[in-house]
């Protein structure tokens, strides 16, 4: 990897599109491409998911294919139209526009079942009258044999006859299963003898009540994309040992298309995070973050509330790549990513977040004894010019960090202190001459002395100052919340030495600092919007409570301090 803070993206070729690239120019499916974005509607997108999605659209669009945005919904007890929306929403964040219509696997139902009674009929799928820990101990193990279901040799007429009864909800749920018929000794587990359909009562969100039996997700998978036509489907590693019954599922039927050819690639994984839906889901419904949206949370809706730009993980997902192998890349690679494409985009902004009173002790009144409010003005974003300048009031009352002044300033400490001048961003040089304290000895006001001569940051008699400090006028200050984030998980590896992620937690990883005060301009930032706060990161605007502000990402490059100690 090259070693820049803003890590440009590119467009190597990886396998998967050499193999697409190949089949074009065999004429493989007759020269289509067509793929497909397949999501479980149980739960909310994350940053995994940015990755197929790239590589799912990206490729389609490179080779003038399709990809279809399909909901593999299959489970009714887990999904959810709020889900549904909730993805639909996320992608187009994303910035990826399916085409029409989006598509369900509840849609096809019934042409599932009809090539299930077929797979009956030809003696290759039968009714299972065992529960499901039984058809679990019988499968056996890697190394151990299973063992036949004493309902497999059932008669293709008798199978059929269970299978409508199932359909038609005369068995109770968990009662009989459907179960292909393949191997119970097959080295790969996935096919000794699968289940097929399930008795389950409940409310489909598209279908209500329709189906009392419901496919798995390897039963409805696979056709699912041989009815739609798709060329290439692209799965995660982790589905590499479903293949094979992939395989011999579309085998068995008689296809509309071309059979579907399966490709696994490495999943994303992140450091201080986890992927898993099912342990995010854990998450919000434990209460340990505050939803799915919760800014702690690899999810998009997450992400995007903490103000990641959607352009930032589109180059990141673009950047890392398509690998056969999983690996686990570290966070501060993405945040790169992020800082870089703020660095760009974001205003810049005052802020004090845990303020202390600075009191100009020779600040002029007017004619009725009011401080004077001088209008400095100050650049909104030096990276584009285009953005101009703002202009910000300064008064003889202000308030600066806490962390800014130090009675006794230890070694290296170069900003305010007794008898020291520093600059006041796009303002004056200001010298601190005493202090103020409550009854505990805390410091609560710093008085000093400004420069009128130094309007603008700048001397006339050339002198330089060590330090340049970001302040807010006391009387115009706006009372802002800010959300301070540590990662969710304080092991690199959430969950690697106890196997439990959880363990991992870390209680501290929000800090919700009240009273603190920003500029004017910060109360016209629109919900959503991504400021610079001078000297202290990015901060993004809660879309739903005015005036709270989650950090973002911080200015520090970590990533290519990263980079050094690996040379």
């Amino acid at each position: 990897m090259t070693e820049p803070d803003a890590p440009a993206p590119t467009a190597a070729s990886d396998f998967l599109r050499d193999l697409v690239r190949r089949d074009v120019e065999h004429g493989t499916f007759g020269g289509r491409v067509q793929t497909r974005f397949p999501p479980e509607p149980n739960g909310y997108l994350h940053v995994g998911h940015a990755k197929a999605i790239s590589v799912d659209f990206g490729i389609a669009a490179e080779f003038g294919g399709r990809c279809s945005l399909r909901f593999d919904d299959t489970n009714p007890d887990a999904e959810e139209q709020q889900f549904v929306d909730g993805i639909l929403e996320d992608l187009g964040w994303l910035g990826f526009t399916p085409p029409q219509p989006v598509l369900y696997a509840s849609d096809y139902f019934e042409q599932l079942y009809a090539w299930a009674e077929h797979l009956v009929s030809e003696g290759l799928a039968y009714v299972d009258d065992q529960d499901s820990d039984s058809i679990s101990a019988q499968r056996g193990g890697y190394g151990k044999p299973g063992a036949e279901s004493p309902f497999r040799d059932r008669s293709p007429q008798q199978n059929l006859d269970l299978l409508r009864r199932m359909r038609a909800g005369e068995f109770a749920d968990g009662s009989r299963v459907l179960r292909a018929r393949i191997d119970m000794q097959h080295e790969n587990m996935q096919l000794r003898d699968p289940v097929m359909y399930r008795i389950r009562r409940g409310r489909h969100h598209r279908t209500g009540e329709r189906w009392c039996i419901y496919p798995t997700y390897d039963w409805a998978h696979g056709q699912s994309d041989a009815i739609e036509g798709v060329t290439h489907s692209l799965c995660t590693l982790e589905f590499d040992s479903h293949r094979a019954l992939y395989d011999w599922f579309l085998e068995h039927l008689p296809l509309p298309f071309d059979k579907p050819r399966q490709t696994e690639f490495a999943r994303l994984e992140l450091t201080h995070t986890v992927m898993s839906k099912r342990r995010l889901a854990a998450l919000v419904a434990d209460g340990t973050v505050d939803g799915w949206d919760d800014p702690r949370l690899p999810t998009l809706r997450g992400m995007r509330r903490r103000g990641y730009p959607a352009a930032a993980i589109r180059d990141f997902c673009s950047y890392i790549g398509v690998a056969r192998t999983n690996s686990r890349h570290e966070i501060e690679l993405l945040e790169s990513f992020i800082r870089t494409e703020l660095n760009r985009t974001a205003l810049r902004r005052m802020a004090v977040l845990r303020p202390v009173r600075l009191v100009l002790e020779n600040w002029p009144t007017d004619a009725a004894g009011e401080p004077v409010v001088e209008w400095v003005e100050v650049v909104n974003n030096p990276e584009n010019p285009a953005d101009g300048t703002r202009l910000v009031p300064f008064a003889g009352e202000l308030f600066i960090e806490q962390e800014d002044f130090a009675e006794v300033p230890p070694p290296k400490f170069f900003r305010l202190a007794p008898g020291r001048e520093v600059r006041l961003r796009g303002a004056f040089f200001v010298t601190a001459t005493d202090v103020v304290k409550d009854s505990a000895g805390a410091v609560v006001e710093v008085r000093a002395t400004y420069d009128p001569a130094t309007r603008g940051g700048t001397a006339p008699d050339g002198r330089k100052v060590k330090s340049t400090m970001h302040w807010v006028s006391a009387a115009h200050a706006v009372t802002a919340t800010v959300a301070l984030y540590n990662r969710l998980f304080t092991a690199a590896v959430p969950g690697e030495a106890t196997g439990d992620p959880t363990d991992d937690l870390d209680p501290a990883s929000r800090e919700l600092l009240t009273g603190c005060k920003v500029e004017p301009a910060l109360a016209e930032t629109r919900s959503g919007d991504v400021v610079q706060f001078e000297r202290l990161g990015y901060f993004a605007h809660d879309p739903r409570q005015p005036m709270l502000f989650h950090r973002t990402v911080g200015l520090r490059d970590e990533w290519a301090n990263i980079q050094k100690r690996q040379k």
